[in-house]
């Protein structure tokens, strides 16, 4: 498996919706382009609404998982 290099880490376990999203749009807006991000959150409607966020912003999802309750996901900024 490749390594990512992450500068950025969004902890929103314990969040639910809108507020998962709503964070990850605050801390991608400070990032730079090219800057990934890893975020890990709890609530299982993220797993429809980062990549859709990400495709509607056109930031890269690189990855997206989940073991029992976290969901994790990394995302470099595009150039939005």
């Amino acid at each position: 498996m490749e390594t990512i290099t992450v500068d950025q880490f969004l902890d929103a376990t314990g969040l639910l919706c809108p507020e998962p999203v709503m964070m990850l749009h605050a801390q991608v807006r400070k990032m730079q382009v090219g800057d990934v991000l890893h975020v890990k959150a709890t609530d299982p409607s993220t797993e429809r609404d980062i990549p859709k966020f990400c495709t509607f912003l056109g930031h890269e999802l690189i990855s997206q998982s989940h073991q029992g309750q976290v969901y994790e996901y990394y995302i470099r900024k595009g150039s939005v």
